[in-house]
């Protein structure tokens, strides 16, 4: 007689059975975004190991210009892969292909989430983030230009991750909660401080193109489990509890509707002050931070001569901080706004004040100290750290004032960051492409050139870099808090827009009755 098989729910403990619905959104959340970073800021730090490094920025390099190297590492180890002669306008190239196709997908991707459901939409974003980041050293190898092409559909994919959450926060987690919630999206800051050493580690031992394996694997896998684990509402999740989901659903109330709105109220949206302070700091705010996010490598590398492990490691550090705060801010926003201390307009106005005006302040300092490698880690950690509670501030605040078209608002901040993210690689490639030592030097004393030695990047180039910054960190802080509000908006509910046929129907009822 056959023995019977056992039950495999015997043997598979599922997550659910330790674990709410909710915690388990939340962790795949903070993993989601955590890799999302991975996904992009490899290259940042990968593409100092790249491109060729001569005494000058290589003024022959051609459009499709590769060129075979062997590189020896700071261990002693010889990694023999191909490198590539791309000057400093073209490696800020590459790097601000990215926002090419990530600012097509913002707000196509937060109002699809709305409409499909956000699990959908940021699950499906990631897999296939995943999949063109396995192939970016094939890319790099056959051409420049297919090089930026991946980036391109890359930033695509991942550019509709971002709004795609809020459809999903608005289904899943109680108003007071959501300050907590969306410190899962700083996660993507932890992201890149484990990213950025582990990078720097496996470029010295195995070359630049591992990092775009590891990453991709990495996403493979988290990808298999946000489909067996999330689903889009609470009704729909066949392991939630009773009581979990009835907890949901009492808090959420009718903030945000059980059927998904047909249309965006477009002119009552478009005219909303408070959804424009959130669209203007965000654009301002992001501005800076990609700056730092894309550049911080490469300012250490040429002003502050790190080595590439010392660069990954010192250069994740204010990633950390960053993390640390958006936590710490996001639980204090939301005890203040349930024990009643401070409402919702208020809470957002204050954390997202310091959460700009501080790194702007210290952006400006960094244009006095900045070329001192121990001021220098410290201000940025600083700045960052401060960043961190934009999460108990603007970042969440769409949820607040349209639970409904939560992310088509970030969307479309989104969008407008995004130019401000192509247009901070273009801003630094063009200020630092030639060095100012060149540029101060008196046309008649140019034979001088010859007696000095190769001319390095200039930390001047840099102080310009900096001003910018800070006042665009400023300016978006100023912004929030004259236009910023944390009330439910009246067009958060649109009515239904009627069907031609039901409004035929309508008007032939009084017809048929008068008879």
């Amino acid at each position: 007689m056959p023995l019977p098989l056992p039950d495999l729910a015997l043997i598979f403990v599922s997550p659910t059975d330790f674990l709410s619905c909710r915690q388990i959104l939340n962790l795949l959340t903070m993993l989601g975004f955590m890799l999302n970073y991975a996904l992009r800021v490899n290259l940042t730090i990968a593409i100092v190991d790249m491109v060729v490094h001569n005494e000058t920025d290589s003024t022959n390099a051609t459009l499709t210009g590769n060129s075979s190297a062997t590189s020896a590492s700071s261990d002693g180890v010889d990694v023999a892969e191909e490198r590539f002669q791309w000057d400093s306008y073209q490696t800020n190239f590459v790097l601000g292909s990215f926002f090419w196709g990530y600012i097509l997908t913002e707000l196509p991707g937060g109002r699809l989430a709305e409409l499909i459901g956000g699990r959908r939409v940021f699950g499906h974003s990631m897999l296939w983030a995943s999949l063109l980041t396995l192939i970016t050293p094939l890319a790099a190898h056959i051409n420049f230009v297919v090089l930026i092409v991946v980036r391109v559909v890359l930033g695509f994919m991942l550019g509709a991750s971002w709004p795609a959450i809020h459809p999903v926060a608005a289904v899943w987690i109680p108003p007071m909660e959501r300050s907590k919630f969306m410190s899962n999206m700083m996660a993507s800051s932890l992201g890149a401080a484990i990213t950025m050493p582990i990078c720097g580690y496996l470029i010295s031992v195995a070359g630049w193109a591992s990092v775009f394996y590891l990453t991709g694997a990495v996403g493979l896998l988290w990808s298999l489990a946000w489909f067996t684990f999330v689903y889009e509402t609470p009704a729909t999740h066949p392991r939630i509890s009773a009581e979990e989901r009835r907890e949901i659903e009492e808090a959420i109330g009718t903030s945000t509707s059980k059927k998904r709105p047909s249309h965006v109220p477009w002119g009552d949206l478009l005219c909303s002050p408070a959804v424009w302070a959130i669209v203007i700091c965000h654009g301002l705010a992001v501005f800076g931070f990609f700056t730092v996010v894309n550049q911080l490598p490469t300012f250490m590398s040429q002003i502050l001569h790190f080595d590439i492990k010392q660069n990954g490691l010192f250069s994740s550090l204010p990633y950390l901080g960053k993390y640390v705060m958006a936590v710490a801010s996001s639980y204090l926003a939301d005890s203040l706004r349930k024990r009643g201390t401070l409402s919702t307009t208020a809470t957002r106005k204050l954390f997202t004040t310091f959460a700009l005006v501080i790194p702007g302040l210290l952006m400006i300092l960094q244009v006095f100290v900045g070329y001192d490698a121990t001021w220098s880690v410290t201000i940025f950690s600083l700045a960052l750290f401060a960043h961190g509670a934009v999460t108990a501030g603007y970042l969440g605040n769409g949820l607040d004032i349209a639970p409904n078209f939560g992310g088509t608002i970030f969307g479309l901040a989104n969008t407008l960051s995004s130019f401000g993210g192509f247009l901070s690689t273009w801003m630094v490639g063009a200020l630092t492409i030639h060095d100012v030592s060149k540029i101060l030097l008196p046309i008649e004393d140019i034979h001088l050139m010859r007696s000095i030695p190769p001319p390095q990047k200039s930390f001047h180039q840099w102080q310009i870099v900096f001003w910018i910054l800070g006042a665009t960190y400023i300016g978006g802080a100023v912004v929030f808090v004259i236009l910023g509000s944390g009330e439910l908006q009246p067009w958060n509910n649109p009515p239904e827009r009627k069907k031609i046929c039901d409004v035929t129907q309508e008007e032939g009822v009084p017809l048929k009755n008068e008879k």
